[in-house]
């Protein structure tokens, strides 16, 4: 990591759609999502085992993953996990809220006036 750029804790609730946007490309075991997050926004956001499980058995819970055993590149057995259906449809609902979110901060992280 850089050390002019700081790691970031993720918001409440950003886990999910982190992930359920990551699995939107491909299946992926968990150590691999960890690594593309991580990758992806170059080091911003690093995903911990003991935070990153408990989310996927969670939306696994929920129909919205789906966990497949099967051998990496590596020759290691290890769970896939696919986004469903019902995942599909969840991403696109959280995109749509997190867009709101993203674009309400943006303006108020480059408003032109103080609060009245």
């Amino acid at each position: 990591m850089a050390a002019d750029r700081p790691t970031v804790d993720l918001l409440q609730g950003s886990l999910d759609v982190i992930v359920l946007q990551t699995l939107s490309w491909q299946p992926m075991h968990g150590f691999g999502i960890a690594r593309w997050i991580q990758r992806v926004t170059d080091d911003v956001f690093q995903i911990e085992e003991g935070t990153l499980y408990p989310a996927l058995y969670k939306m696994e819970n929920k129909g919205w993953v789906k966990g497949e055993w099967r051998v990496t590149e590596n020759k290691r057995r290890a769970k896939y996990y696919r986004l469903t259906a019902a995942g599909k449809r969840r991403l696109t609902e959280e995109s749509r809220t997190w867009n709101l979110f993203a674009g309400a901060m943006a303006k108020i992280m480059t408003a032109a006036s103080a609060p009245a």
